[in-house]
């Protein structure tokens, strides 16, 4: 039997909220979609009049897919050439999910994904689905299959992890933008010194090019060794950089994950985005996603948002 309009309407309707965990934790967009289809045909191979909460079912579901994938995703991850960071999701997607409390902001921001990855895949699960959608441990334990003092331990030493990651003021959006746009400026005039100042003294700036763009192996990490690649980066346009990225691309201030970004388009193609941690102290970090695979998203959401004018055009 199939399945009736008022069960595809329930799913239809959950569907915002599953893409949102799954991004969360996968940490990819196209993988958060498939774990959502999967989800799907397994509700349509259901006998769905049985099922007494279809959230709760769904999300149980959705999450142990999410799991298995985690679990091979990191067997992958070994052979990834270079650094891996997550999918950037510029602002107003609506995969980003609930951004109602803090705590909803920072799990969805590119810091916290990133140390995400440093979690196991039960850590990850329980973090999110308590951190980001507020369920109840025993909700949790239901959909882990674990006890309920198993999901509040598991809780308390993943958000310890990620705490310990996030040891940091944070600053407000409008001065975070601000301070991306000082230093910018900064950047595309060269002065290394003004640069640096900006800079908190541990900063780091990781790329993914995924083996597909040359992105540097290892972080660049000091103020200084930060501030050269980024005055190098934007500084003095060259034929090269224009090959590199298949032409001048316009460069933006915006946001990604809740947090600071800057943007990279060449002729409509968003190209490279990198989010920017910022705290009271100065820029912590830069990371960048210029791996093009990670990018469709991104490209999709850019064409169809008004976005202003560019900041300068670069390279």
């Amino acid at each position: 039997m199939g399945l009736t309009v008022n069960d595809m309407d329930r799913f239809t309707a959950s569907m915002p909220r599953l893409e949102a965990i799954a991004y969360r934790l996968l940490g990819s967009a196209s993988e958060a979609e498939d774990a959502v289809q999967d989800t799907f045909l397994r509700w349509q191979a259901a006998d769905v009049d049985r099922i007494e909460v279809p959230e709760a079912w769904l999300t149980k579901v959705l999450t142990n897919l999410c799991l298995n994938q985690l679990t091979s995703a990191r067997a992958r991850r070994e052979t990834y050439v270079g650094e891996w960071l997550p999918e950037p999701l510029l602002a107003g997607d609506p995969m980003l999910g609930p951004a109602d409390t803090a705590e909803q902001r920072e799990s969805v921001s590119y810091a916290v994904l990133t140390l995400l990855e440093r979690l196991t895949p039960n850590e990850r699960a329980v973090y999110v689905l308590r951190e980001a959608f507020d369920y109840s441990h025993r909700e949790i334990a239901e959909i882990l299959d674990v006890t309920e003092s198993a999901s509040q331990q598991i809780f308390h030493r993943a958000k310890k992890h990620v705490a310990d990651g996030r040891s940091r003021t944070e600053v407000d959006e409008a001065a975070a933008r601000r301070i991306v746009e000082e230093f910018l400026a900064a950047a595309t005039s060269g002065q290394t010194d003004l640069l640096v100042r900006m800079l908190t003294k541990d900063a780091v700036a990781i790329g993914d090019g995924g083996g597909k763009v040359p992105a540097r192996a290892k972080a660049f990490e000091g103020a200084l060794a930060v501030a050269k690649f980024v005055r190098g980066l934007f500084f003095k346009p060259s034929a090269a950089k224009r090959a590199l990225v298949g032409g001048s691309a316009e460069i933006h201030v915006t946001t990604a994950n809740g947090a600071p970004a800057v943007v990279a388009v060449v002729d409509g193609r968003v190209v490279g985005v990198t989010c920017l941690d910022i705290s009271a102290e100065g820029i912590v970090a830069f990371r960048s996603q210029v791996n093009p695979d990670k990018l469709d998203r991104a490209t999709g959401r850019w064409a169809a948002t008004d976005h202003g004018e560019p900041m300068f055009t670069a390279f």
